[in-house]
């Protein structure tokens, strides 16, 4: 992959593959498709069959700082196009990704294909606290921030 790293604030976009994995495991759903990423708050929407609880949404929260806490490694690799269609999933690239992809491991907890910065290990986060959550015609949407 030749394309330049994104700009965005590293301890937050490392929060936010965190939160990727966390939904994921908890909910079964994809990533976020949408996610706008800020120094001081993010958002990210998740496709859901229905509405989570509060206490949910909570469980999410604690599960993100647990992770946060084990300090787990954050690294990167670049791999050739075939070996990444057997490690993540490759549907959010764009066509023109290229032959060559990086790959970000945090410990054993996430793994996808990524261009953006990242914080070194996960205890670099602080901790991590949802602002808000609503959801609507299928769609979660949180509000987070890191402490």
């Amino acid at each position: 992959m030749n394309a330049p790293k994104k700009e965005y604030y590293k301890p937050m976009h490392t929060a936010e593959h965190i939160l990727n994995q966390t939904m994921i495991r908890m909910f079964g759903c994809g990533r976020s498709r949408n996610a706008h990423i800020e120094e001081k708050k993010s958002k990210c929407d998740y496709f859901l069959k229905e509405a989570p609880s509060a206490e949910q949404i909570l469980e999410v929260e604690k599960k993100i700082n647990e992770i946060i806490k084990q300090n787990l490694s954050v690294t990167a690799e670049i791999v050739n196009r075939q070996e990444a269609i057997n490690l993540v999933d490759l549907s959010k690239l764009p066509q023109d990704a290229g032959d060559t992809l990086r790959i970000v491991k945090i410990g054993d907890y996430d793994i996808c294909a990524c261009i953006g910065e990242h914080v070194e290990k996960t205890g670099e986060l602080g901790g991590f606290k949802f602002i808000s959550f609503d959801f609507a015609d299928g769609k979660l949407r949180v509000r987070f921030k890191l402490l």
